[in-house]
């Protein structure tokens, strides 16, 4: 009888690396790799460059990849690393010949009471494994004799001076520079936060420590990757030499894929017999879920999220019908690192509002700033260029140093409404019963039962006052209402939808990928007024008018043709302020109107 476990057979088609981080693994076992190495050659002009993108984009594969390239103690596997490369067939000068000293600052309990120690701990362990690749540039009395400094600026000084005089190539590479100092400040304040990054800080010192080992070219090659510029900013007088290429736009799609790229990649899963569902439908599922991202004003193409798409692909493969939730949980943005931004005092404050009006399809525009410190991180512009940062906006169109920032996809927008209604709970504006309202827009897509949803939001509104100071003007509304629609997934929402030669506010179309047997969508028109208008008339007149578009929107035979399984309803709603006046239904060329 044999025990022995056999290895489970190669799959016949190149395996998707979804959350893989390690790209030498990655081109030794053959997995999908779309092929970023051409813009080695760009990078290698910048000696010292930092680069911010949202998560989930393929950060720390990166830097895994600038590791092999640089690092002589990759040198041996080089060719079969990068082999059929774009930098595989044309390699710089810079390959292979640099001592690599490589840090990830998310890879350590970042507990603000034991920080300092774990910082220096596991710099420590980083600093001695890099010297121990190379015996022969450290021998073990010169490795000793530098890790015998009692800190890290120590250590790093004393290698810098050696690496100095003895003519050493060194590569820095840091990942995730920012990922404890962000959790810091989101779960601990401003004051923790500056204990570290200002004064004598640890990081503080740290970055001055890289600044005066650049200064002195003892550090041949430097690269920074992270979220958010802020910490930078703040450490900036400790590291000021760095190029931030973020926005440049010949490295707009350095992270990410084009759809040129995702289609190649489907249509090979395609001929190799493994993915049976129709390319041109997935793409343009894709299209409207993970794609959108443009980071640099000049750039001309827009990217998809790298980990959305390998997401989708992990649970296509083989011959599978594909995600049921079409939202990987690993790109979401965790709202407490959002709540210091949103709310002044327990109050929603003004940017709260800038994100609403993001969420209801508003363009908005700024000035993106490539860094500012923390003390001004709630500012207009600084705050919308940290939403870009995180990638819940992304630029639309740019005119003269001035972006217009846009949500990129569904998958943003749905997140979006995530925020805005944990911020309604998280201040006591509004917070209903959740599995209620799942329940009741399940009965809206199953069944055209739209009466007891809108029913439920109004009855929810008339009962917590702290919601209707905030319900001022129609896009608020419009935001509001979204938020709640949007709550079980059930719909996928479009603000200022195309239709019958004008723009209807909410077109909500049941996510048919997921729920088959949902076939009822609606086109909603809002209209507002203020609190102070008594005229019934007007409210009627206001109705009617909504109404009349309604009619014009579900005539539209596009809605028909890219719809054709839907039964769409129209619905009528006129909110004098806080309170629903009106609502009517129309459908079929017939309306029901009535007062709410």
């Amino acid at each position: 009888m044999n025990n022995v476990a056999q290895p489970p057979p190669r799959p016949s088609y190149p395996a998707i690396p979804y959350g893989r981080l390690h790209f030498k693994g990655i081109r030794q076992e053959g997995a999908l790799y779309v092929d970023k190495t051409r813009f080695l050659h760009e990078l290698d002009n910048h000696r010292y460059a930092f680069f911010i993108r949202p998560r989930r984009f393929g950060k720390s594969c990166w830097i895994s990849l600038l590791e092999s390239y640089y690092g002589r103690h990759e040198a041996d596997a080089f060719d079969d690393v990068f082999q059929g490369t774009d930098i595989g067939r044309a390699a710089t000068p810079n390959h292979s010949r640099h001592v690599v000293l490589r840090f990830d600052f998310s890879a350590f309990n970042n507990a603000l009471e034991t920080l300092e120690s774990n910082f220096e701990s596991y710099c420590d362990i980083m600093f001695e494994d890099a010297l121990a690749w190379h015996p022969d540039l450290f021998p073990h009395d010169v490795a000793q004799r530098l890790c015998a400094e009692p800190t890290i600026d120590l250590k790093l000084g004393a290698l810098f001076d050696y690496c100095r005089a003895h003519d050493i190539p060194l590569c820095i590479l840091i990942d995730e520079y920012d990922n404890f100092a962000n959790t810091t400040f989101s779960e601990r304040g401003a004051d923790a936060y500056h204990s570290f990054t200002h004064g004598s800080g640890i990081y503080r010192s740290f970055f001055a420590t890289l600044k005066d080992g650049a200064a002195t070219d003892s550090v041949d090659r430097l690269f920074v990757t992270g979220v958010l510029p802020v910490t930078m900013d703040d450490v900036t007088s400790g590291f000021n030499i760095g190029t931030n290429i973020s926005l440049m736009p010949e490295f707009n799609e350095l992270l990410g894929f084009t759809e040129a790229e995702v289609r190649e990649v489907l249509e090979m899963y395609r001929e190799l017999g493994v993915f049976n569902q129709d390319v041109d439908e997935v793409l343009g599922l894709m299209r409207e879920w993970y794609n959108g991202y443009r980071f640099s004003e000049d750039a001309e193409n827009v990217v998809y999220n790298t980990d959305m798409v390998l997401f989708y692909l992990n649970h296509s493969l083989p011959n599978k019908r594909g995600p049921r939730r079409l939202i990987d949980v690993n790109v979401r943005i965790d709202y407490t690192k959002l709540r210091h931004l949103l709310l002044t005092e327990r109050r929603l404050n003004g940017n709260f509002d800038l994100l609403g009006q993001a969420a209801s399809g508003v363009r908005i525009d700024c000035e993106l700033a490539e860094s500012f410190p923390l003390a001004e991180i709630t500012l207009r512009e600084n705050f919308l260029s940290l939403m870009h940062c995180f990638g819940l906006l992304s630029i639309q169109s740019a005119e003269g140093g001035v972006a217009s920032l846009g949500v990129p996809n569904q998958t943003v927008r749905q997140l979006l409404y995530g925020h805005l209604r944990d911020a309604f709970r998280d201040t006591g504006v509004f917070h209903p019963d959740f599995l209620e309202f799942h329940g009741l827009t399940r009965r809206m897509a199953q069944h055209r039962e739209w009466h007891p949803f809108v029913d439920a939001l109004a009855k929810g509104v008339r009962e917590q006052t702290g919601i209707r100071d905030y319900l001022q003007g129609e896009k608020v509304v419009q935001s509001f209402l979204a938020a709640y629609l949007s709550i079980a997934g059930y719909f996928v929402l479009h603000t200022e939808a195309e239709l019958g030669k004008g723009y209807a506010d909410l077109l909500a179309v049941p996510l048919t990928a997921r729920f088959s047997t949902m076939r009822h969508g609606f086109v909603i028109e809002l209209k507002y007024v203020g609190r102070a208008v008594e005229d019934e008339s007007r409210i009627a007149a206001l109705g009617k008018r909504a109404e009349d578009q309604l009619r014009g929107y579900l005539a539209d035979k596009r809605l028909r043709e890219q719809h054709p399984d839907i039964e769409f309803t129209g619905l009528a709603l006129v909110f004098r302020g806080w309170e629903l006046a009106y609502a009517a239904e129309v459908s079929t060329g017939l309306a029901t109107g009535e007062d709410a």
